[in-house]
């Protein structure tokens, strides 16, 4: 075995051992492993961060469905109608309460700006009709209805009065139009901070119960008539 044929050997089996594998600890080969994926050719092709995003809202979506349709009576189907039951509760809740803005802002006043007489609203109302502006027609008309009644001391004169406020007090001393001046004060909301559009009859309405209001005599209690003697 000696000569060149034992160190050719000899040779063969110093390079076979050195292809031999050699085992490396399993947390540096971990390590080794995630710093060679974390270079930047490996994620060239991955997804940003709003598409991942979306990704996993899409995925939230889908579980919470299939989730829902295994719940629901009579599987998706029956989560398909739940769904569309749902749909048109809300829609009736719109149309019936308008905006989110109106419940917020129903409770401001009814008099944004500076006091005029009950007659000076009046002409501002007519003036809006006669151009077609129902929705400040009927502004001013109800501003003329609440002055109206503070200048009869109806009303005691209050800043910051809103008109279900002014329909609920007038209401008292008033009470076979108090049903009107609720349908009145809750036009006035619609049209001021609901988003809806008046029209012709709106403002009629409005406007003979100015006129009947004139001429209307109040309730009093013994307790107030004592007081006006």
């Amino acid at each position: 075995m000696s000569g060149a044929g034992g160190t050719t050997a000899a040779q063969l089996l110093i390079r076979a051992s050195g292809d031999i594998p050699v085992d490396t600890p399993r947390v540096p080969a971990q390590e080794a492993a995630e710093h060679e994926l974390s270079k930047p050719m490996y994620h060239e092709n991955d997804p940003n961060l709003l598409q991942r995003g979306l990704d996993r809202l899409w995925d939230w979506i889908g579980d919470l469905l299939n989730t829902a349709s295994g719940a629901a009576p009579g599987g998706p189907v029956g989560l398909v109608v739940l769904v569309l039951v749902v749909i048109g509760l809300v829609a009736a809740l719109w149309w019936r309460l308008g905006t989110p803005h109106r419940a917020v802002r129903s409770a401001e006043a009814l008099f944004d700006d500076g006091p005029r007489s009950a007659a000076e609203h009046r002409t501002a109302a007519e003036a809006h009709a006669a151009a077609h502006r129902w929705n400040e027609a009927v502004q001013e008309r109800m501003r003329a209805i609440v002055r109206s009644l503070e200048e009869r001391a109806l009303l005691v004169p209050r800043p910051g009065r809103t008109a279900d406020e002014a329909a609920a007090e007038a209401g008292r001393p008033l009470p076979a139009h108090a049903a009107r001046l609720h349908a009145a004060a809750r036009e006035f909301d619609d049209v001021t901070y609901g988003g809806r559009t008046a029209d012709q009859q709106a403002y009629l309405t409005v406007r003979t119960l100015d006129l009947d209001l004139q001429t209307a005599k109040p309730f009093l209690t013994t307790a107030a008539q004592g007081a006006a003697e």
